[in-house]
């Protein structure tokens, strides 16, 4: 029998309509990074992220279902803080959209993200700060605070994440 496996995910509610939240999730660059390469608004398209030198990975989106539902699946991934460079590869990160009174509900779960994988507690703060602090407010208020390009600095909201990564030695291989 298989063990119940925990995925990280998280909820919310906001007083936007289901398309203008779509909008501002497949607007990837105003609330994960603004490095993102690649197309970000269609089903079998592929972009890239990375920041410094911490992480890097290749997404490919798997469903744009407009005002319900963005999936993507990790092709590849690396950490530069895990032994296991790959934990995300070949995961699925997925945003469903329901139509609230007055608004729109966002539950956003990273399938495959799970308590046991070594970067949990870095990468769960991480998407608390972009998906609960960045997205939201891109979907609220029209800005989010995605990483900035490569020379700029750490959004304040991934303070959390970046002390969660300095207590995880480096790889010897890194």
């Amino acid at each position: 029998m298989m063990q119940a496996t925990e995925h990280y995910s998280t909820t919310f509610t906001v007083d936007r309509s289901p398309q203008e939240t779509f909008e501002s999730i497949i607007n990837v660059r105003g609330w994960w990074s603004e490095d993102i390469k690649g197309v970000t608004d269609q089903a079998g398209a592929v972009f890239y992220h990375h920041y410094k030198d911490v992480h890097r990975c290749t997404v490919q989106i798997t469903d744009v279902s407009a005002g319900r539902r963005v999936a993507w699946r990790v092709l590849d991934n690396n950490f530069n803080f895990t032994a296991d460079q790959s934990e995300w590869t070949g995961t699925e990160i997925v945003f469903e959209i329901a139509e609230t009174d007055g608004g729109a509900e966002v539950r956003f779960t990273h399938v495959g993200l799970v308590p046991q994988h070594e970067c949990y507690d870095v990468c769960s703060n991480a998407w608390g700060g972009y998906i609960d602090g960045s997205l939201r407010n891109l979907i609220t208020t029209g800005k989010g605070q995605p990483n900035p390009k490569e020379d700029g600095d750490i959004p304040a909201h991934q303070v959390a994440a970046t002390v969660a990564r300095a207590g995880h030695p480096q790889p010897a291989d890194a």
